[in-house]
């Protein structure tokens, strides 16, 4: 990995800090713009890149958030990985609604699974329209910016970005 693309990445990792300081009040909890800058990183430089800054961006927001799911913050900074990197070989592929479908609902019905066995079924039910609209919102920057940023590929990303 060179010096230009890791510099990239982390700053795509301290959007996802920024976008976790961006609250909007939510039925539990709050919704954060922390999610976008790994969909970002995810299409510009492929499945791995996107999956560290999607685990490393959610965990700091969680930080910032004052853990209030403790080590279950781990598990969801696993799913994030995988959602982001599930966007990016879709997203590369040239297949960008899908992508971005999948991962609405893999983040906002799927992801939140493993907190029905954890806690109970009313506390999944409550999660869902916060989780949606958070993915939802992230989701749709990410979407509009990809292909206005990509303008952008010559320059800052010298050949990195494909599709």
């Amino acid at each position: 990995m060179n010096v230009r693309k890791m510099s990239l990445l982390t700053l795509f990792i301290a959007l996802s800090v920024i976008g976790a300081s961006i609250k909007i009040p939510a039925i539990i909890g709050s919704v954060a713009l922390d999610v976008f800058p790994a969909l970002l990183a995810a299409a510009f430089f492929g499945a791995g890149a996107g999956a560290m800054v999607g685990a490393l961006g959610h965990l700091l927001s969680a930080l910032i958030g004052g853990m209030p799911l403790g080590a279950l913050h781990i598990i969801i900074a696993l799913e994030m990985a995988l959602l982001v990197s599930l966007f990016a070989v879709l997203y590369r592929k040239g297949k960008k609604h899908l992508a971005c479908i999948l991962f609405l609902l893999g983040n906002a019905f799927i992801a939140p699974i493993p907190f029905i066995f954890l806690f109970d079924i009313a506390f999944y039910i409550a999660l869902l329209p916060s989780l949606f609209l958070g993915s939802l919102l992230n989701t749709i920057i990410a979407y509009v910016a990809i292909p206005r940023l990509s303008a952008f590929q010559g320059y800052y990303f010298k050949g990195e970005m494909h599709g």
